[in-house]
């Protein structure tokens, strides 16, 4: 339930405390003190459209803050839980701040949260009714939940919605390995042709990578050894001047005795350099077997290179995905061999969920007949005492098996007949405010804690209707809050003697400095501002006599 209500400079009310009980809880004043105000400031905390002129004039932005008390398995902290909004299971709090420029940020739990997403939440926790209602009365589909959840049958509706899902899952698989099928059919040549082709090239993951570095490796060796094998010609082939200084070298050393000391020094540098040249004869023909490569496979390598990313090019994919495009082509081949069997076999699943989603759905149409004539009974036994004793509500249920949808194949729609004689119409287009505002009544009533919100507020419903209605608007209201937390906005003293708690907004300050403020009132008070309803701006002492009254009857028959 709502269980305390912030609001900080909206319209006229500048700063506003309200703790919330449970129960029948009214709200009074004199017209334009602000009653209005309040429940757009409640509608704001709960998702509603904002506005900058809601801002109170001179302030840069407005806030409102409603804390609510929720079971901790109420389906809202579902909800929650599944859009990723952190919740402790304790006390849930939705916020929502209002700029003087039009903009809106909003919060749940301190967490930021889109107007769209507080307006999910917020109907979990509030419904808001009043003459002009336009939500669970105006959407067929809100009336068929009404029904299931007055039918207590919530569960049978799963059950058809997850047959439906499982029936359509069916149909899909079925359409697309028809799909599949017919695909294979079309072009089962080229398949064939494709996957011998691709099977002779037996293609692998990462082997153009693989083969690209090989052939670069291998012709950077052929430059290589290019450029070796000139070094060996040099040192080693018929140009070279080994053999000469060898030469060289042995007629200088068998001249040297001849003159002592004079040819040394040339010897040894001889000697050195052919030694020299020897180590580099080695070092060339070490660096002849390192870089030593087969023409061959360099061939082969690019051949299979070359080959693979022609495959590429032809069936226009990188070369890496040759492998998996075989294999789909296998699958398909296998779709095309064994599809007739396989078809036959999707097409009995789908025929068999179908008949499972028929079976459910017929039965759960069957309960909601039981429950539209309980229903139907349940609101007309109260309309009498709201004089609609000549009105007459009706469950508009057809049902079509050929209409399958994931809710069942019911169409339901709440329809009114206002007289006896007239005709019998949707209830948003046949009902007048004041008519619609009882029907909804009578409708609440009916469900008591049946498929409705935790609070439930009605603005002004009484508006317009006598004392006698007023009184029965009152008991209805009453034993609603038996089960639900119950706001009333009410001009009706009957309606505000009823209240366990009664709020008073008051209008306060200068000309040009009015201010809203609410107090819950004691008896003495609720005395007071009843004998107001009744009598209008001057209280007489009979007014307060009746105040005095309607107080004591409602305290013994509540």
């Amino acid at each position: 339930m709502l269980t305390h209500l912030s609001i900080r400079d909206i319209v006229l009310i500048e700063r506003l405390e309200i703790d919330l009980s449970s129960g029948l809880s009214v709200l009074t004043g004199e017209t334009g003190a602000g009653k209005s105000i309040l429940l757009d400031s409640l509608s704001l905390a709960l998702g509603a459209r904002g506005d900058g002129a809601l801002v109170r004039q001179g302030a840069p932005q407005g806030q409102v803050t409603a804390s609510f008390d929720l079971p901790i398995n109420h389906p809202a902290r579902t909800f929650l839980s599944e859009n990723a909004i952190d919740d402790e299971g304790g006390e849930l709090i939705l916020r929502r701040v209002q700029t003087a420029d039009g903009r809106t940020r909003g919060f749940v739990n301190d967490q930021p949260v889109s107007a769209g997403l507080l307006r999910q939440i917020g109907r979990h926790f509030v419904e808001i009714h009043g003459q002009h209602d336009e939500r669970a009365l105006v959407d067929p589909a809100a009336h068929r939940t009404i029904l299931d959840s007055f039918g207590g049958h919530l569960g049978e509706t799963a059950a058809v919605g997850q047959a439906w899902q499982a029936w359509k899952t069916a149909e899909q698989a079925l359409r697309q390995h028809r799909a599949r099928v017919e695909a294979a059919e079309r072009e089962g040549d080229y398949l064939r042709n494709a996957v011998s082709e691709l099977g002779k090239l037996d293609p692998q993951p990462g082997e153009e990578s693989d083969l690209a570095a090989k052939r670069t490796a291998m012709m950077q060796a052929e430059k290589i050894a290019s450029e070796i094998g000139d070094a060996q010609e040099v040192l080693s082939g018929s140009t070279s001047a080994v053999p000469q200084l060898s030469s060289l070298l042995r007629r200088l050393q068998r001249k040297a005795p001849e003159a002592p000391g004079l040819l040394d020094e040339i010897i040894t540098s001889l000697d050195e350099a052919l030694l020299s040249l020897d180590a580099a004869q080695s070092s060339v023909e070490a660096a002849m077997r390192a870089s030593d490569f087969d023409a061959r496979v360099l061939e082969q390598t690019e051949e299979r290179l070359f080959a693979l990313r022609a495959a590429g090019r032809k069936f226009n994919v990188p070369v890496d995905d040759l492998a998996k495009l075989r294999d789909g082509m296998i699958a398909d081949l296998a779709d095309l061999d064994t599809g007739a069997e396989r078809l036959g076999a999707l097409e009995t699943e789908a025929q068999t969920a179908r008949q499972i989603y028929d079976s459910r759905a017929a039965r759960l149409s069957e309960l909601r007949e039981a429950a539209a004539e309980a229903l139907v009974k349940a609101v007309m036994g109260e309309l009498p005492a709201l004089k609609l004793e000549r009105a007459a509500f009706l469950v508009e249920l057809s049902t079509d098996p050929e209409t399958r949808g994931e809710d069942g194949n019911d169409q339901i729609e709440f329809w009114v007949r206002t007289n006896p004689g007239t005709r019998a119409g949707p209830i948003m287009k046949v009902a007048s405010g004041g008519e619609l505002s009882r029907f909804l009544l009578a409708l609440k009533v009916a469900l008591a804690d049946r498929g409705s919100a935790p609070t439930l507020v009605f603005d002004e419903i009484d508006t317009g209707v006598g004392g006698a209605v007023a009184d029965a608007i009152g008991q209805r209201l009453a034993r609603l809050a038996e089960r639900v937390q119950v706001l009333s906005v009410t001009h009706a003293p009957q309606v505000a003697a009823r209240a366990g708690v009664h709020y008073l907004i008051t209008k306060s300050g200068a000309a040009d400095r009015v201010a809203t403020g609410i107090a819950a009132i004691d008896r003495a008070q609720r005395k007071e501002e009843i004998a107001r309803m009744l009598a209008g701006a001057t209280i007489t002492a009979e007014a307060r006599a009746a105040a005095e009254r309607l107080l004591a009857e409602t305290s013994e028959t509540s």
